[in-house]
């Protein structure tokens, strides 16, 4: 899969597709400095500050995350006209969110959240806010607001839920039916222990305390899962994700799916979850599945918990992670048998086609890598039989291998078109067809059908045998005569 994820978030920012974040905008404010003493005025510690700054934060976090992986972004929020509003319009239109729909409101202040850290401890947090019921007159600049940009079409709208105001039940629900009537999926982070108001969106993202006050319970409830999938069928959602923190993400869709965390340090969980459904989003416009965009997200949030404060991730930091990600799995991709039928069995679950070939691939060329390639574009997934040292020297003679085993199956394990690399010293490679049951066994051109070890039983289970065209002049015996002359 991971293949897959980096190829995906490589082309991000590469369509024209937009996605519209509606809801409590808030300005991050830090200031940060180190503690060396009691304060002896009061038992309190003293900390010198020697840095501050300013970062979007609530939706205008979930903005700044969908920005940074280079998706196209707009934004619906209420600030006050006031300092605080302009530093976070500014925050904003530096990274290139689109805040011409923002609200300006003479009623409330900018929601501004002020954190006191020394080190990496926050000592304090001081909050500026009015949560009272919107007016009718902002209601009305609401929906104005979310008029002009539907008419604008988004690829999806999330809803960003602080419980701070913006989205009532009446605009929720308007929301969601506007959207619907368009073919506009929906995202919710929802906030507040009844999510009637959200009936009828895609997807809830929200963590387990959230889920759990929804479903009248506790944290520890055995049954929280279970519960929260009523919910979801409640609420006719398409899917609910439980972010769980370091038990990592729960996916209910028409089955339950769970994701382990990936975050090696945790210094601050402030914003995960707007990375989480930010990135959910970016993945769900690109194609990708919601159990892929939550693999994603999982990895983006395990990213962003290990930086102080709330920071968005990048479409860098995400290619990265997912780099290494990959070389990790490419050496993971050399298995044995019972190995390899536990990649197989998850593979057939999710209804994956499954191509077989085998050979020796000794001095691997530019003829394997062109035919490895052909092979996989005939199904999803393509396991390579290996011959070891051994089989290679009956078939080719003492001379051969050039090169050892396991280096050939390392090299082979680094293609991308390859999923497997298993070995057998065997004649022939039939017991392991037999035992993975392929869709398709592939060969070069110059066997025939009726050449092909294993093909009367792929066929025998529906299977197909595919021949493969090979590169003229490409091959190892001409390559070791040529270092002989």
């Amino acid at each position: 899969m991971s293949e897959k994820l980096l190829h995906t978030v490589k082309s991000f920012g590469t369509q024209s597709q937009h996605a519209l974040v509606i809801g409590d905008v808030m300005l991050d404010r830090y200031l940060m400095g180190h503690v060396g003493r009691i304060s002896p005025e009061a038992p309190v510690p003293i900390v010198l500050v020697n840095a501050q700054n300013e970062r979007a934060g609530g939706a205008a976090n979930v903005a700044a995350n969908l920005a940074l992986l280079e998706i196209q972004t707009h934004l619906i929020g209420c600030i006050g006209d006031d300092a605080e509003g302009d530093s976070l319009k500014k925050c904003m239109s530096k990274i290139g969110i689109k805040t011409s729909n923002i609200i300006i409101s003479t009623q409330r202040p900018t929601i501004a959240k002020t954190r006191i850290l020394g080190g990496h401890q926050q000592m304090l947090r001081l909050d500026q806010e009015n949560t009272s019921v919107f007016t009718d007159a902002e209601n009305r600049q609401v929906l104005q607001a979310i008029a002009t940009e539907l008419a604008l079409k988004p690829s999806i709208v999330i809803l960003s839920d602080y419980d701070k105001g913006i989205l009532s039940d009446m605009v929720c629900q308007h929301i969601i039916s506007q959207c619907k009537a368009q073919n506009i999926p929906v995202l919710v982070d929802p906030k507040g222990q009844d999510y009637t108001k959200y009936k009828g969106a895609s997807a809830l993202t929200p963590n387990k305390k959230e889920t759990a006050e929804a479903c009248a319970t506790s944290i520890e409830d055995t049954q929280l899962i279970e519960k929260a999938a009523v919910l979801k069928q409640n609420l006719a959602l398409d899917f609910l994700a439980v972010t769980r923190g370091e038990e990592g993400i729960t996916l209910l869709d028409s089955s339950q799916h769970q994701i382990d965390a990936t975050a090696l340090k945790v210094f601050d969980v402030s914003g995960a979850g707007d990375t989480v459904i930010a990135t959910l989003a970016a993945g769900l416009v690109n194609a990708l599945s919601p159990l892929e965009s939550l693999t994603l997200a999982n990895l983006a949030a395990g990213i962003v918990v290990g930086k102080v404060g709330t920071v968005p991730i990048t479409k860098g930091e995400l290619i990265e992670a997912l780099s290494r990600q990959q070389g990790k799995n490419q050496i993971n991709k050399v298995c044995n048998l019972a190995q390899l039928m536990e990649k197989v069995a998850n593979w057939k679950v999710n209804q994956e086609k499954i191509v077989f070939t085998n050979g020796c691939f000794d001095l691997l060329h530019a003829g394997h890598v062109t035919y490895l390639e052909a092979a996989k574009k005939r199904g999803d997934k393509l396991i390579l039989g290996l011959n070891t040292d051994r089989s290679v020297s009956a078939l080719k003679g003492p001379s051969r291998p050039v090169v050892n085993e396991g280096d050939r199956a390392r090299v082979l394990a680094a293609l991308e078109s390859v999923d497997a690399v298993i070995l057998f010293d065997e004649d022939t490679p039939l017991h392991l067809i037999h035992a993975i049951k392929p869709n398709v066994i592939a060969k070069g051109s110059d066997y025939t059908a009726e050449q092909v070890v294993g093909g009367q039983a792929v066929e025998s289970w529906g299977g197909e045998i595919a021949l493969i065209d090979l590169v003229a002049g490409r091959s190892t015996s001409n390559i070791i005569q040529k270092l002989n002359r």
